[in-house]
């Protein structure tokens, strides 16, 4: 049976750090919804230059936008013996678009508190390659400044900014999280403590598969 995954948590509260880790130790891909954006903006895609301004903003990015962009990824042969996500659903129109097209089987949350968000992320630094994300105290590079995985630059955000910060925990609890309301009555939720450290985070995550 496929594993269809979700991570869910505020931002900082280690999403990309578990998921990649997961991805291994799963043999799953690693879908973060945030990483098939930039490289659109890199690429200076039409929806590229959409999601841009978007982000910029501290805004999401439109509903449709990314549906699509989701479920082309969904369909690729990776994910036929499953997928982990990260970054979507953001909203219950989201969620219930995605039921539609697939069956979560798990949904892993990570909770964290608004302050602690706050704190890791000022710290967080993610490669310009591949999105890699690191933080300078909690999870700091072999090198400070490359990515240990490709060598790339580590840089921080534009919207990992405290201002930025603010306002898409806002959006967090207004929208996000009744979706964690939605996959509690399916039965699928699973929540640990991302106020931990990396590893104990982590014995929790991987126990959920045990």
């Amino acid at each position: 049976m496929a594993r269809n995954i979700l991570l869910f948590g505020p931002q900082g509260s280690g999403k990309g750090t578990q998921g990649e880790r997961l991805s291994v130790h799963l043999g799953l891909p690693f879908i973060v919804t945030g990483n098939i954006f930039r490289e659109h903006i890199k690429n200076n895609t039409v929806i590229g230059q959409e999601i841009k301004s978007f982000i910029k903003a501290g805004k999401l990015v439109p509903d449709h936008v990314t549906k699509a962009v989701i479920n082309d990824r969904l369909q690729k042969p990776d994910c036929q013996a499953g997928f982990i996500l990260d970054g979507y659903p953001r909203n219950l129109i989201q969620a219930e678009a995605l039921d539609k097209i697939t069956t979560v089987t798990h949904l892993i949350y990570i909770a964290l508190s608004d302050a602690s968000a706050i704190d890791r992320i000022a710290g967080r630094r993610t490669c310009v390659a591949a999105g890699h994300v690191y933080h300078i105290k909690h999870n700091p590079p072999k090198q400070m400044g490359l990515c240990d995985q490709d060598g790339s630059a580590l840089l921080q955000r534009d919207d990992d900014t405290e201002a930025a910060l603010q306002k898409r925990l806002e959006i967090y609890h207004q929208d996000t999280e009744p979706v964690l309301e939605h996959y509690q009555t399916q039965g699928v939720v699973h929540t640990v403590h991302g106020e931990e450290t990396i590893i104990t985070v982590w014995e929790e995550v991987k126990a959920i598969f045990a």
